[in-house]
């Protein structure tokens, strides 16, 4: 009889630490310490140099912008990739400033599905130990767009490339509110671009939700609400260190004395200041594992 209990307390124990070793693997897989390489896909928020060089240093012009980002410093993919102790040459970056979603070109600008789709078809094996970053749709609404079907489809197709091909730990970003940004606000279109971003993050929401299911827990879709960010930036400016959330501080080419208590760089874009405050909080939300 005590035979028998001793092999039945042996299978158990080796099946618990079997279980436990699967486990902590799989939180190990997701773990921010084992990421090694961030690859940037989307717009020019996330853009930390690609138009400046694509255009020979004319745009943005730098001086009054920061070596050809969208912002007076480093963006938040930059200040991310410092905070997770990656050599800037382990930051590889494809966003381009005034990028839709699209799989192809608009004004001449290669959208986030197509620099996905580019990037995938050219590597025979995609690094698993990567953090892979997407974020895109600002422009398909700001340059007109009122259905958020293109953009969603899009970004799904671009997500699920990126799962496809190999990649393990995506984080994909919803939109800020574009109807509370200096460029929109207090004009005619600021409701209906609130009303598109809101429904653009609940469609994005529910997409990721599905491929993450498809994929399964092999899989890491980190969803970062940037819009909840803004947000909470706007209604408490004093806890993020800014006194002004509406005014951009660059005015034409005369820049504010005082940038880091800005919310917003241009009428579009964020401070260095605001894009640490985005690394910051991506960097908590990649901590999270499973």
């Amino acid at each position: 009889m005590n035979k028998k209990l001793f092999a039945v307390a042996l299978a158990f124990l080796t099946f618990i630490m079997v279980i436990f070793a699967a486990s902590t693997q799989n939180s190990q897989s997701f773990s921010q310490e084992n990421i090694n390489e961030i690859y940037v896909f989307g717009d020019s928020l996330s853009d930390t140099g690609n138009i400046f060089k694509a255009t020979n240093g004319v745009y943005p012009p730098s001086p009054p912008y920061f070596q050809g980002r969208y912002s007076n410093g480093p963006v938040w993919v930059e200040h991310l990739g410092t905070k997770l102790g990656l050599n800037p040459s382990k930051n590889i970056n494809f966003a381009l400033g005034g990028a839709t979603t699209i799989n192809g070109t608009a004004n001449g600008i290669l959208g986030a599905l197509a620099q996905v789709n580019s990037y995938t078809k050219s590597q025979p094996k995609i690094n698993p130990n990567a953090l892979y970053i997407l974020w895109a749709g600002a422009n398909d609404y700001l340059y007109g767009t009122t259905s958020t079907n293109g953009a969603i489809a899009n970004l799904s197709n671009a997500l699920d490339s990126l799962l496809t091909a190999g990649a393990k730990t995506v984080l994909v970003a919803n939109l800020p509110d574009l109807g509370k940004i200096p460029a929109t606000y207090n004009t005619a279109k600021a409701n209906s671009l609130s009303a598109v971003t809101n429904q653009h993050n609940l469609e994005l929401s529910k997409s990721v939700n599905s491929l993450q299911q498809k994929f399964g827990s092999g899989k890491n879709i980190i969803q970062f609400d940037t819009n909840r960010l803004y947000r909470d930036a706007i209604t408490q400016p004093a806890q993020f260190g800014f006194t002004n959330v509406t005014a951009s501080c660059l005015s034409s080419v005369t820049s504010c004395n005082n940038p880091d208590q800005f919310l917003f760089w241009d009428a579009i874009h964020p401070t260095t200041a605001a894009h640490r405050i985005l690394a910051d909080a991506a960097l908590k939300a990649i901590s999270v594992t499973r």
